[in-house]
């Protein structure tokens, strides 16, 4: 474990102060309180209001309150929480529908991390397990989750001389060729992959949208190659889509269609 950063601790041990009391503090408050050198604090102070984690009280000159950002945090990490328990629910009700291994998972950096999983009943099913990563372009959730991002985001995760690992012959290697493949799903809303990530599996893969109508996770169903085929990729292809659908709506999102 590495060692902890003084300045990075006495900014979080301020910021936790604001949880008792009414909510409000002043620099001298903050240096009773801590024991900290008042130019420190003055200086711990003016960064955190300069970023927005603390703004002053109006009408109270000196007094501080935390900012918006705090709130952000917050939320952000409520989002993910939800989402995954939302996601274990909605991937029950697909995977009693289809009888196949279903997956909810999100975006970090180049890969996927599976924060909900519900397997097949079937004797030949997928092995995975929620908190698996994965290489995102060997996915279909994350192919579905790549195609989302905005081009200059994506182009940044993934620059033209991107090293892309392959995890079965299958995979695709070449960023021309995914940039192509990624056009495609934007276009479909709906993102396959043939055996790119497991050479005895299939996935169909849909987006997950919040209430502000951006793509924060996917859902997929996978299937083993003896149970795939053609004539079933459109009936998971429609059961993919709903499914996120109605993760989607758990979330917020209201659908304009």
């Amino acid at each position: 474990m590495g060692r902890l950063v003084p300045a990075v601790t006495r900014a979080l041990d301020i910021l936790e102060l604001f949880l008792d009391g009414d909510g409000t503090l002043s620099a001298p408050d903050i240096v009773r309180r801590l024991q900290l050198p008042r130019t420190t604090v003055h200086e711990l102070v003016t960064t955190l209001a300069a970023r927005k984690y603390i703004v002053p009280v109006a009408g109270q000159p000196g007094r501080y309150r935390l900012g918006v950002r705090p709130y952000q945090l917050g939320a952000r990490y409520a989002e993910h929480l939800d989402l995954a328990a939302e996601g274990q629910q909605v991937a029950r009700a697909v995977a009693e529908t289809c009888d196949e291994t279903v997956h909810v998972a999100i975006l970090e950096d180049t890969d996927v991390i599976y924060i909900a999983k519900v397997d097949s009943t079937h004797a030949v099913r997928m092995v995975s397990a929620a908190g698996r990563r994965l290489p995102a372009h060997c996915t279909s959730v994350g192919k579905m989750l790549l195609a989302s991002l905005p081009e200059h985001e994506l182009a940044a995760r993934l620059p033209d001389d991107a090293d892309l690992v392959a995890m079965t012959p299958n995979s695709i290697t070449d960023p021309a060729v995914l940039r192509e493949t990624l056009a495609g799903i934007r276009a479909r809303g709906v993102a396959v992959e043939s055996r790119e990530s497991n050479p005895d599996v299939s996935c169909v893969a849909a987006p997950v949208r919040d209430r502000t109508g951006q793509v924060v996770a996917a859902l997929s169903i996978s299937v083993p190659m003896i149970r795939w085929s053609e004539e079933r990729l459109g009936e998971l292809e429609e059961l993919a889509v709903k499914g996120a659908a109605d993760l989607s709506e758990r979330l917020g999102h209201r659908s304009m269609a």
